[in-house]
């Protein structure tokens, strides 16, 4: 069968592959469409592969929230450039919307968008564009209400940091303002009885060491201990720490006045805790050139 230029031309537009690519796929498959797109996906399947040993650090946070039940997911890719990318935001979108029915990470990337799961999207997505990629999180949020919030959004419910609230009673409001210290500050937990013991712990050593070294009475020291630990609790608790709106209030007594309480919250930014290796400018360019 003859290997038409409107053949290539179709079979390049629904898969974004080249155009030289595209051609050997039709030759390769007897000009059988179906077939030429399994082949290209085996041939970006390889590529894919080759790319996944790359450090994906970049990328979107995603939120959404339906009535009183969010969700926020993490998907990375290598560089920022791709995350301003119109075809890469589009798939965080639809992900974030596969979220809402699925319970983790696991269970997305298993999940079906549009004919094909979440894993194989990415795959071919992988090929296309040419960076490494990964679901990395997501994390859901239910309440009587639920308020979002994205900081530096890149479009519309997407961006490096994503915020939920959960609040009983109160607006969106003051939902809004609450995300927006949370996306600021960066608190630890919401409350004292939700810190985790090995940080408090760890922090109440360090601090006795430091106390220790002025030479003081085990009995002053067990009192600025106190006093400093109270301190940092209330630096790292939503609920505790002074409102970046009014900081005369804690974020609770902000909530309490505008007749809401704070039931839990997500703050997810892109590429945190993530270790990239550092490279000289020429190892980059080098690396590049390998594909």
């Amino acid at each position: 069968m003859a290997i038409t230029a409107a053949m290539v031309k179709e079979l390049r537009d629904s898969t974004g592959a080249g155009m030289m690519d595209a051609k050997k796929a039709l030759t390769e498959t007897g000009g059988n469409m179906d077939e030429a797109v399994d082949w290209l996906r085996t041939k970006g399947l390889a590529k894919a592969a080759k790319k996944s040993g790359r450090t994906a650090a970049e990328g979107l946070v995603a939120v959404h929230v339906d009535g009183g039940n969010g969700v926020a997911v993490e998907v990375n890719s290598e560089t920022d450039f791709v995350a301003k990318n119109g075809e890469f935001q589009e798939m965080v979108g639809k992900i974030t919307y596969a979220a809402e029915g699925v319970n983790n990470v696991e269970e997305l990337l298993a999940a079906d968008l549009g004919g094909k799961s979440v894993a194989d999207t990415l795959t071919d997505k992988i090929a296309t564009i040419g960076e490494n990629m990964s679901v990395r999180r997501m994390s859901k949020l239910s309440g009587e209400t639920v308020v979002s919030y994205v900081h530096n959004a890149a479009t519309n419910g997407m961006g490096k940091i994503g915020v939920l609230v959960a609040l009983t009673g109160g607006d969106e409001a003051i939902g809004k303002q609450v995300a927006m210290h949370i996306a600021a500050v960066n608190p630890a937990a919401l409350s004292e009885a939700d810190m985790d013991p090995a940080v408090v712990e760890k922090e109440k050593q360090v601090q006795m060491d430091i106390a220790r070294e002025s030479g003081k009475p085990e009995q002053v020291i067990e009192k600025m201990i106190e006093g400093r630990m109270k301190k940092f609790v209330a630096e790292s608790t939503l609920l505790n720490q002074q409102f970046v709106v009014n900081p005369d209030l804690t974020v609770e007594a902000a909530a309490k006045e505008a007749g809401a309480t704070i039931t839990g919250f997500i703050r997810m930014e892109v590429g945190e805790g993530i270790v990239v290796e550092k490279e000289d400018f020429a190892a980059e360019v080098a690396k590049a050139a390998q594909g």
